[in-house]
């Protein structure tokens, strides 16, 4: 669980010393980061788990040796003030270059601010639904899911993979409908088979950012419609998008430009979409920069959250990097500025 952390971010430290306190009880906290940290209360964003819950929820997705406070103290790369800040190059509220290999951050700026993360949220949907529905096992990957009422999204501007009530589709197909047009109905009918209700699956969301670390973020729904208590950071994107790399099937869904699903209606009469993926890098309307290769991602567009973007990349030695850009004025600046800081990677 490499994690980066920042010396500068106040708030960041009290959520995550909580956590480590209790896991630890008090075991390891001497020699920590957190030493000399503001510990100021926030109120607002005390965890409401008891204890017990806690470390419950997080033996049932690790291994207990994963639970143990060393894992925080190991492989940290941390943001000082020396690490430089794309202030020229972006324009962008939130962005921030994450090296997989060496563990170094390379960029950042406002990498700890609480922003709305518009569809981005869909990486955080596929990695429960993935774990939680046990998709690893093909059988459980092709289920067919009968898709109910919760799919229809009338919100204006919601991106749609244009599934309705009646139509049966595997888990496979709904994810793909998920992650390539970034559908918000798909993501409400996977919210709805794994779990029986936006609200649970949501708390299973949450579960899995307490778990690994990602503690300045707050999910209401499996979509990214915008919510004011729906939110999280670059940083804590880059923790759940590197959690979700670990998932082969989460890569094959990032990396995939084009897929064509064929199912029923509610008819029982065959239908057949083709989704393409909104990543402009991987679908070649975007060129990535000189020496590196684009792995896959995930955009994100609201009102409130502005045009956002993750993703993984490589360069030619075979090194992969995780970046991110929130809230850029629009799509034209988004991959500018992506394109700016990625950049800086083989330069």
């Amino acid at each position: 669980m490499e994690q980066c952390y920042s010396k500068r971010h106040n708030v960041f430290y009290n959520h995550f010393a909580r956590i480590i306190m209790l896991l630890m009880t008090g075991i390891l906290i001497t020699g920590l980061f957190l030493a000399g940290c503001n510990r100021a209360e926030d109120e607002e964003n005390e965890l409401s788990y008891p204890l017990q819950e806690r470390l419950d929820s997080l033996e049932a997705l690790y291994p207990p040796d994963i639970c143990r406070a060393e894992l925080y103290a190991s492989g940290l790369c941390v943001v000082t003030d020396d690490v430089p800040s794309p202030e020229e190059a972006v324009g962008a509220e939130a962005a921030a270059v994450f090296s997989l290999d060496d563990h170094q951050v390379l960029l950042e700026r406002n990498a700890f601010e609480r922003l709305y993360p518009a569809s981005i949220t869909k990486v955080m949907t596929a990695l429960v639904a993935i774990r939680h529905g046990d998709l690893q096992d093909e059988s459980r990957l092709h289920q067919k899911v009968t898709i109910g009422q919760e799919a229809v999204i009338t919100e204006s501007g919601a991106s749609l993979c244009h599934i309705n009530p009646g139509d049966t589709l595997t888990m496979e197909q709904l994810l793909y409908g998920l992650m390539l047009p970034s559908g918000n109905d798909a993501g409400a009918a996977i919210a709805m088979h794994i779990s029986g209700s936006m609200e649970e699956f949501a708390r299973l969301m949450n579960q899995e950012a307490r778990a690994i670390g990602a503690t300045d973020t707050h999910f209401v729904n499996p979509h990214g419609l915008h919510d004011e208590q729906h939110y999280t950071t670059a940083y804590d994107l880059y923790l759940i998008f590197q959690e979700a790399l670990k998932e082969p099937l989460f890569c094959k869904l990032i990396s995939t430009a084009e897929y064509t699903a064929q199912y029923t209606d509610a008819q029982g009469q065959p239908k057949s979409q083709t989704w393409n993926n909104s990543n402009q890098y991987l679908t070649g309307q975007q060129t990535m920069p000189g020496g590196l290769s684009v792995l896959g991602g995930k955009t994100g567009t609201t009102k409130a959250a502005g045009s956002c973007l993750i993703m993984g990349s490589r360069d030619e030695q075979g090194h992969e990097f995780i970046s991110v850009v929130l809230k850029a004025e629009n799509r034209q600046a988004l991959y500018r500025d992506m394109s700016n800081i990625i950049w800086k990677i083989v330069n």
